[in-house]
């Protein structure tokens, strides 16, 4: 049964996948051809409102295949039409469906910015492109130190992105440590918090300071599973209890929105400061989400979003 549950589920996701990038990409190839830039813009909601519509039946699947409860706090005064940083921690590829869920339709649709070599995932790919998703190179340090001039690359690339999405609402989405949380990592690390790896400053440095004013606010994303890292398998197969989200929408602070992070060192070692305060912060969130009932986090109570159903598997 359980084999069966994966199949049928995969084959209805794999369906509305084709059902909604195949128009998706017809309405982008149609963009490309738009003389004017102001004409080209006028396509953006259609290809902005199929996304979201994937993203809804997903939703409705989480509702109506699932026993998960999601539960949500301090998600109040979010704007569909503004433009936010969304920082959140990385443990599962789970939480990208879980930041979709929470957040479709109630802000603009999330951006993230993606390997480069995710352009060639079937479908998906070019969905990504066609939606303005920013593909970034992610160089290692020795590839960095083989070719100095693949440095500046990526920061070129986020400054190309930050200048579109000025023009349009935005969500623009940055899992701050990098890679998805594991023991073996955190330890790799000596990671100063309990529950979290070391935040990665400098791309959120980068795109505080090519977007600057054009940003409304930060969404501080804290994303628990009290029974464990769950993989998408887990989701899928009914195996995933309960999901906790505690939300912090904070201002931005002025002093940080406009620095050099790569020359001006004074600037850096305040901006890790301050991301190093933010990640202490959702540290303790993390551990009030996992081992208490949430109550200390956020802006408001928990309570169940209002888009789950069901009760504990």
């Amino acid at each position: 049964m359980f084999a069966l549950r994966l199949l049928s589920i995969g084959l209805l996701i794999a369906l509305s996948t084709i059902f909604h990038v195949l128009p998706l990409l017809l309405v982008a190839m149609f963009k490309v051809l738009l003389p004017l830039p102001a004409l080209r813009r006028a396509s953006d909601p259609l290809l902005t409102g199929l996304a979201a519509s994937w993203i809804g039946f997903n939703g409705w699947m989480w509702d109506r295949l699932t026993d998960t409860r999601l539960q949500v706090q301090g998600d109040g005064a979010l704007a569909p039409d503004g433009h936010y940083l969304v920082l959140a921690n990385h443990q599962s590829w789970v939480d990208i469906l879980v930041l979709q869920k929470v957040f479709n339709r109630r802000i603009p649709l999330l951006r993230f910015f993606l390997k480069r070599q995710l352009i060639w995932v079937p479908l998906l790919g070019l969905a990504w492109w066609a939606l303005d998703f920013p593909f970034m190179g992610r160089y290692t340090k020795q590839q960095i130190a083989r070719n100095p001039a693949l440095a500046g690359r990526d920061i070129a690339a986020t400054r190309r992105a930050c200048e579109k999405f000025r023009e349009i609402p935005v969500a623009i989405m940055n899992f701050v440590e990098g890679t998805r949380f594991t023991p073996a990592k955190h330890a790799r690390q000596q990671s100063p918090y309990r529950h979290l790896l070391k935040p990665k400053s400098g791309g959120v440095a980068f795109v505080l300071d090519a977007m600057g004013d054009g940003l409304h606010a930060i969404l501080d994303v804290t994303i628990a599973y009290p029974a464990g890292r769950p993989s998408m398998v887990d989701l899928i197969g009914n195996r995933i209890p309960e999901v906790r989200v505690s939300i912090r929408q904070r201002p931005i602070p002025a002093e940080l929105a406009g620095g050099n992070y790569q020359e001006d060192r004074a600037f850096r070692a305040r901006f890790q400061q301050w991301m190093n305060a933010v990640w202490a912060e959702k540290d303790a969130d993390l551990e009030s989400l996992l081992h208490g009932d949430g109550s200390n986090t956020g802006n408001s109570r928990m309570r169940p979003a209002d888009v789950a159903t069901g009760s504990s598997a």
